[in-house]
């Protein structure tokens, strides 16, 4: 195993011919994908690893100005594949993730067959003509808490983001990986996302996107998934689920799984 996979503590799964990876959203980690990993592995190598900055990778390992945008995490993709010695592979992300692939598929177009993209927002920040769901005093507060008292904050944020309260067995779970990370990388981190924006970026997207949506998300509103099919410069779809909350292949794994499925399985215009 070479230097970028142990860092990313990359598993490939499975035996099928074909390659799909898995990527995970802010304050997850790779097993985020649990409840779908079993259903791909006798069609696909399945590929997991953890995004720089996850609580499950070394935190000596982050660097602070390469993560200050997407592309230092889009080159990590591509540096991934290029270990692995992948030609071609579905991509899956949640999230942050999702716009990360986007911004690598631009890069190197010949590496995505298909992009599935899960509670994807390619702005969070309220603009003109344009709605992501977050104004400025909105984000200054949540830095505030962060910055203030990381646990607390993280029992605030999980049942928010995750759509439950701490009983619910998927708050719980966000709550572990929420607080694995070291809180002044995950404040780092949460800036980068908070602050992005790949609005430029969508036109140049040439490989087939598939967009999933949960109906009721704190993050993104249902209306950014339209706005991403409108302006990506390829063939897109748009399926919005009956789930509520932005971690859905976690929360509502009864719903999600089988849609991901569907959309793994289907090629635009087939």
């Amino acid at each position: 195993m070479g230097i970028v996979e142990e860092a990313h503590n990359v598993k490939v799964l499975g035996s099928g011919t074909r390659f799909i990876v898995l990527a995970h959203g802010f304050g997850t980690d790779q097993s985020v994908w649990k409840h779908i990993v079993p259903h791909l592995l006798d069609d696909f190598r399945v590929v997991l690893y953890d995004n720089m900055g996850a609580g499950t990778t070394n935190p000596d390992y982050f660097d602070f100005n390469r993560y200050s945008t997407l592309e230092g995490y889009a080159y990590d993709l591509l540096a991934i594949l290029e270990d692995l010695r992948i030609d071609s592979c579905i991509f899956v992300g949640h999230s942050v993730s999702a716009m990360i692939g986007t911004v690598a598929s631009v890069l190197r177009p010949d590496l995505f067959s298909k992009i599935i993209l899960l509670s994807a927002s390619p702005r969070y920040l309220n603009d003109a003509d344009y709605y992501g769901g977050f104004e400025q005093e909105d984000l200054d507060q949540l830095f505030d808490g962060m910055e203030s008292n990381y646990k607390a904050w993280c029992s605030g944020f999980a049942p928010l983001c995750v759509g439950g309260d701490m009983e619910c067995v998927a708050v719980q779970e966000f709550s572990r990986t929420l607080f694995n990370m070291r809180p002044d990388i995950a404040l780092s981190v949460l800036h980068t996302i908070f602050h992005s924006d790949v609005r430029s970026v969508l036109r140049f997207v040439t490989v087939p996107c598939h967009i999933i949506q949960s109906k009721k998300d704190m993050a993104v509103p249902v209306v950014v998934s339209e706005y991403l099919h409108r302006h990506l410069g390829g063939d897109s779809i748009v399926e919005v689920t009956t789930s509520d909350g932005h971690l859905p292949q976690l929360s509502s794994p009864d719903i999600v799984v089988p849609v991901l499925l569907k959309h793994i399985r289907h090629d635009i215009g087939a």
